[in-house]
């Protein structure tokens, strides 16, 4: 790369009212227009911003032609992915994006100032965790192909499963079987990231030497001293990635919090509502 690239990763804006959904813990859009005002001070200029899924809250088609509203703050190209907490039919219509198929998955990719960015869909309709169709693995190993000499951005709303093996938390992530598939393809690319959210609170893995960069959202945050539950407390943040020759940085911007609880989740209720995927075809 002759020059330094920087974006804004945003993911689990979970836009909605707050005075109609008790499952929203704060007023979501107020926090995604003080990011968006933040971003716009970001000297110089980023490329472009990516919202790595659950957009809304409920998935209704009201909540997503809001999120459009809101997202005219910013003249930034924004790079859309789905999550579980997203509907893909009501995506289409509130966002105004047109779709295949009813229900059909929302995968797709794009060049920005020299970047190739290959969104995948991790959704799996009705469940907590996610999954890569087969029709997906098909499209990526083709997009894959493009651009060879551009470094790649990979953004998908469910980051990949660490383990070794399956377990018994893939509400946290894409099912194992699907993640080492996702890592057979992505084997000896020229893969400089992976953008992620869900799990709520900011992380980064090397996987398979590969960056995972797991941001916390502009929702809630995850208790990470918390292991017999899923504790829910106040708290939210956004990333600025650097991209350059020698590879992905990141640095989180957290907002300010009294990190207060806002919920608590047994893990067996995750767990019963954890999608059980099939091994997708090699």
């Amino acid at each position: 790369m002759s020059r330094e690239v920087t974006f804004i990763h945003l993911t689990d804006l979970h836009i909605g009212d707050p005075a109609t959904d008790d499952h929203l813990f704060n007023n979501t859009v107020d926090t995604l227009r003080q990011v968006l005002a933040q971003v716009a001070t970001i000297e110089p200029k980023p490329s472009f911003l990516v919202a790595s899924g659950d957009l809304t809250n409920r998935g209704d088609t009201e909540s997503y032609a809001l999120l459009k509203q809101v997202m005219e703050a910013t003249d930034l190209p924004v790079v859309y992915a789905i999550g579980n907490h997203d509907t893909r039919d009501g995506f289409y219509t509130g966002m105004g994006i047109e779709a295949g198929p009813p229900g059909a998955p929302y995968f797709h990719d794009r060049v920005i100032d020299d970047i190739h960015i290959i969104t995948l869909d991790s959704s799996t309709p009705g469940y907590i965790g996610g999954s890569i169709e087969d029709e997906q693995f098909e499209w990526l190993a083709s997009a894959l192909d493009t651009h060879p000499e551009l470094p790649k951005l990979i953004v998908s709303h469910h980051p990949p499963a660490l383990g070794e093996g399956p377990d018994d938390a893939h509400w946290r992530h894409i099912a194992y079987e699907h993640s080492a598939r996702l890592a057979g393809l992505l084997k000896g690319r020229n893969i400089i990231g992976i953008l992620s959210g869900h799990i709520h609170h900011d992380r980064v893995s090397i996987w398979n030497g590969v960056p995972v960069v797991v941001g916390m959202g502009q929702h809630a945050a995850t208790d990470i001293l918390r292991a017999d539950v899923l504790r829910m407390v106040r708290g939210s943040s956004f990333a600025i990635g650097t991209i350059r020759s020698s590879g992905l940085s990141v640095a989180f911007v957290p907002l300010p919090t009294d990190r207060a609880e806002l919920n608590v989740y047994p893990l067996e209720m995750l767990r019963q509502r954890a999608a059980a995927v099939p091994v997708a075809a090699e």
